[in-house]
């Protein structure tokens, strides 16, 4: 079990969150044409994943505008 805060208060979450440079597991993204990428499609880049279940809620577009 992982330790998380939210909202200043600690809670418990299923699932292993990752380490800082571990390696991501194999994928399918979607890009901003609405096309299907993998991490290959960037090798050799730096990449960093902002993801979001859908930015039609408050908190993933207001995640989404903090992040840009």
């Amino acid at each position: 079990m992982q330790h998380v805060t939210r909202a200043g208060e600690p809670m418990d979450v299923a699932g292993v969150i990752p380490s800082v440079d571990q390696t991501a597991p194999e994928m399918v993204l979607t890009d901003g044409n609405l096309q299907d990428v993998t991490l290959d499609t960037y090798a050799g880049k730096r990449k960093v994943l902002n993801i979001i279940p859908s930015v039609d809620t408050p908190t993933c577009a207001m995640s989404t505008r903090h992040f840009n």
